[in-house]
Order: C-alpha cells, then structure tokens, then sequence
C-alpha cells in the first residue's frame, strides 16, 4: 500500500498534471513543503525521502513536473522553462489552498523554486537547493545534454538499469546493482512488452541541446539572491558535482552569507537526499523554520 494519495489539476493551459500527497503525521501543524525533481525525474525520486519529512509533522507534495512521469506532456516543447513550471507550482498551492511553503528543489526543482520566489516571494518560506544555484559549470550542462532526451529504448530492466548506471555511475560510485536496478524503475516505464522508455517527453531537453539554457544569467543571480536575502535556505552539494562545482557553490556562499551548507561525501550530481549527511541537514534545517 502506497503511503501517499494521488492529486491530479489542470494547469493554466489546460494540461493534466500531476502529485504524490504525503500526509504528515500527528503533531503541531507545520508549513507543507514542496518536492520539485530535476530535468529528467519525477516525483518518485522522493519517494524516500517524502515520508521521512511526512514523519516530522509536515505535510509532502512531490510534483511531476509538466512532461515528466504522469503529468501530460506539452505539445508546445517552449513551455518546457522555470517559468511555466513555476506557474503550475502556483496553480497548484492555489488549487489545494496552500498560501505557503517550504520548497525542496533538485537541480531543475532548484531553478523551479528560485523562479516561482522571483514570481510570488511570499509563496516561498523557505528553500532547500539540491546541488543547483544560478551559476553552473559548462562541464556538467554538457554531460547532461549528452543523454538527456536522446532516443533510447530498451528491452529489459536490466538493460535500463545498466544504461541509468552507464551515465550516473561517475555521480555515485557507490551504488549497488540494487540501487540502480530501483533508480531504473523511477526512470523508465514499459510501453508494451519486451521495450522500455524513459519516464520522459525527449522534447524537455531542447532547451539544453540548442544552448538556451546558459550556464549562468543575471536574472538567475538575482532570483537567487532574492530568495536567499528573504528566506532561510540550504545549499546541498554532491562532493563530486560536475554541475555545481566548487567555485559555483563558494561564489553562492559569498552572495549569501547566512545561507546554510552541506557537502555529501562521495556523490555527484544530484544527491539523492537519503544519505546520511543530507538527511541530517535537512532534519535540522526544517526544525528551524514554521
């Protein structure tokens, strides 16, 4: 049984989208907070850790972004940017009546919250950014525009398994067989017997393949420093990021000195937020926030 309910709203223009709802636990009513997936996931890549943050008296919602998982995709591949997504985020806390919320935001979930702070300040309470800011390493946008929304379809999970290892395993050097075989599953669904896909419309990365999506902008510094100046935030970043390296993380620092920051050891881009140093932040981080 699956310890979450399933939310579906249509966004602005008319596309159904959807949510995993973690009801939080008895306790002291807490602000809810939002889970937003980078590039190519969906919200199952919380799947761990949204009923941890259930379990501390405050309600989850993981988002499947526009074009990813069980949200429907956009026959229009321009919406695919922050700024629609952030608009969706917005419909939805309007659709549920949430005035408020913490946001926890991996890579793209990152420029997502940063967006929708620029847009509606007072929506966003606080923030946890998983290894993502407003400057990026050339390095890692490459990496990531070398597989994402590439054609592929295989015949097995354990093919899929083998591919998602193929390009995450320099970003998690430690994962068993297990753990790619359960990241797999996340990542892709069976279309029919014997072929895979992955859990993604292709068109969301062209954006990233035709260089629109630059490494860093003067707009992104600025949401970013909007956010950090009027809200609590945490900076969490994978050790052996290639995406925010780091002088992107020390340059974010410096831009905010009251922002809080957590390296986790031996993992690139993105941590999972399971492991057992993000997990701690993130404990102590929401203990200090409504």
């Amino acid at each position: 049984m699956s310890n979450y309910t399933e939310i579906s709203f249509t966004s602005d223009d008319g596309l159904r989208l959807y949510t995993r709802d973690y009801p939080a636990t008895s306790g002291p009513a807490r602000l809810p907070v939002i889970c937003i997936h980078g590039l190519t996931r969906n919200s199952a890549d919380f799947d761990e850790l949204a009923p941890l943050i259930a379990a501390l008296s405050r309600r989850v919602l993981a988002v499947d972004v526009r074009g990813r998982g069980q949200s429907q995709r956009d026959p229009r591949h321009e919406n695919y940017n922050p700024v629609v997504y952030a608009g969706d985020v917005a419909k939805l806390m309007h659709e549920l009546g949430i005035a408020r919320a913490v946001f926890v935001g991996t890579s793209m979930g990152g420029l997502i919250t940063m967006t929708l702070a620029a847009q509606h300040s007072d929506m966003v309470a606080a923030a946890v950014l998983n290894d993502i800011g407003p400057v990026l390493s050339e390095k890692g946008l490459a990496r990531i525009a070398g597989y994402a929304g590439k054609a592929v379809a295989l015949g097995s999970w354990d093919d899929a398994a083998n591919f998602i290892k193929d390009i995450n395993q320099c970003a998690f050097p430690d994962n068993s067989d297990a753990e790619w075989g359960k990241w797999a599953r996340r990542a892709f669904e069976q279309i029919e017997p014997g072929r895979l896909a992955p859990r993604y419309d292709p068109n969301i990365a062209i954006a990233l393949q035709t260089g629109k999506l630059r490494p860093t902008s003067l707009a992104a510094r600025m949401a970013f420093r909007r956010l950090a100046k009027k809200r609590p935030v945490l900076l969490v970043r994978g050790e052996l990021s290639d995406l925010l390296e780091a002088r992107q993380a020390d340059w974010m620092r410096r831009a905010a000195p009251g922002m809080q920051y957590v390296e986790v050891p031996n993992v690139g881009h993105a941590p999972m937020l399971t492991e057992p140093a993000a997990l701690e932040a993130i404990a102590h981080f929401l203990a200090t926030v409504p």
